[in-house]
């Protein structure tokens, strides 16, 4: 049985990497902040093959809420193949406007719950056979724009540690990649007035990831840079 793990499961690129892989036949264990959506995903993930669907109500920048949630995994399955590290948290805003506690939520939702859930979950990782984390950074992660702010700040920080990881697991064999996605036609584009075709979709998204996932032998793609093809909006 080949198992991911994936967070912010419920919407936009996290949801279509879910389908993905449920596609080809892969045990899921999936996490969000609504039950109820878990609950209608996971009946849409049977229907597309998944072996099986764990799922479970989750705050990302909770770390009790982390602790758990990897605690249960470990019960539930034993062990996990892929960690897609996709929650995260968009507050637009300028650094010198924006919200107190704005750079510490983001932080929290958006660096620290890679930080601590890959760490909880790494020993089971490694003993894959075919072990593979995925952290979903972004183009912020390394280009600055006015009224990013805090979340420029944190996908910066997200780029980084998956660069560390990398480093200390070069010698290992588990495979370390950051996906940067331009962007994409998620949930909290609509409404935008934009036309959908400007956009990325997110089943392109996860198409690369599942591809990246697959490429045999040595080779690893550390870093999977994509845009539209008309540039970033």
């Amino acid at each position: 049985m080949k198992t991911i793990v994936v967070t912010g499961a419920t919407k936009g690129i996290g949801r279509a990497v879910c389908e993905r892989f449920a596609k080809e036949g892969f045990a899921l264990a999936i996490c969000s902040r609504s039950n109820n959506d878990l609950k209608a995903l996971a009946k849409r993930l049977e229907a597309l093959g998944a072996e099986k669907v764990y799922y479970e109500q989750c705050d990302m920048g909770q770390r009790d809420d982390i602790q758990m949630f990897s605690g249960h995994i470990m019960d539930f399955f034993g062990q996990i193949d892929i960690l897609v590290n996709n929650a995260g948290l968009f507050v637009p805003g300028k650094i010198t406007e924006e919200a107190e506690g704005s750079l510490e939520r983001m932080m929290e939702v958006n660096v620290f719950s890679t930080y601590h859930l890959t760490r909880d979950l790494f020993q089971v990782i490694k003993a894959s056979k075919r072990p593979h984390i995925f952290n979903m950074c972004s183009t912020a992660s390394i280009t600055a724009y006015e009224n990013g702010g805090s979340y420029c700040i944190s996908k910066f920080a997200l780029l980084g540690l998956t660069k560390v990881l990398r480093a200390e697991l070069r010698n290992s064999h588990v495979k370390v990649t950051a996906v940067l996605p331009g962007p994409t036609y998620t949930p909290s584009w609509q409404g935008s007035g934009l036309p959908e075709e400007r956009f990325i979709r997110a089943a392109e998204i996860a198409d690369l990831v599942y591809a990246t996932y697959s490429l045999p032998g040595n080779a690893v793609v550390e870093e999977l840079l994509v845009r539209p093809q008309l540039g970033d909006i």
